[in-house]
């Protein structure tokens, strides 16, 4: 082995990872796209949401501008402001805008996901360890032999009480 850097490319998980630095780079820039389109959805998010508070807010200080100074205003007043918020943020919530641009947060926060899963696999890959799918089917597998040996461990007492009955 040669005490240059560029040999360590060359030797063990780095050259598979070289090698897969292609796809790496490839699934950063597409997620960068995707990184551009979620920042301006969860831009548009926030501000339907302050605005719908501020909204809100000013209806409330208009129907409701004194300070409560007993426990009955103050029930009022706490009447007014969930009756109020609750109508503006409901609006708001049924809103085909609202609805259109929550869909397309999901949607690119799902997209950035697979990158991300994308990215692990490929340095998973490299490394030659096993990828969150082939782990979560051992998972499945181990999962059900474990209710089969229970089932089974069961069946066996079943059995045994029975012998034991018998004699």
């Amino acid at each position: 082995m040669s005490s240059k850097p560029q040999a360590l490319t060359s030797t063990g998980p780095m050259r598979a990872f070289a090698a897969n630095s292609k796809k790496v780079a490839t699934e950063l820039i597409e997620m960068n796209d995707n990184l551009l389109e979620f920042n301006k959805f969860f831009t548009e998010y926030y501000k339907q949401l302050a605005e719908t508070w501020n909204e809100a807010q000013k209806k409330v200080n208009l129907k409701a501008p004194e300070v409560p100074h007993d426990v009955e205003q103050m029930e009022a007043f706490k009447r007014i402001w969930i009756d109020i918020f609750d109508n503006d943020f409901t609006e708001l919530f049924d809103s085909k805008k609202f609805g259109e641009n929550y869909g397309k947060l999901v949607s690119t926060e799902l997209e950035l996901t697979k990158h991300w899963n994308n990215i692990t696999n490929v340095i998973l890959q490299s490394a030659n360890l096993p990828s969150k799918e082939e782990i979560d089917e051992v998972y499945k597998e181990l999962h059900a032999l474990k209710k089969r040996v229970i089932k089974l461990e069961i069946e066996l007492k079943k059995k045994k009480e029975l012998k034991k009955n018998e004699k």
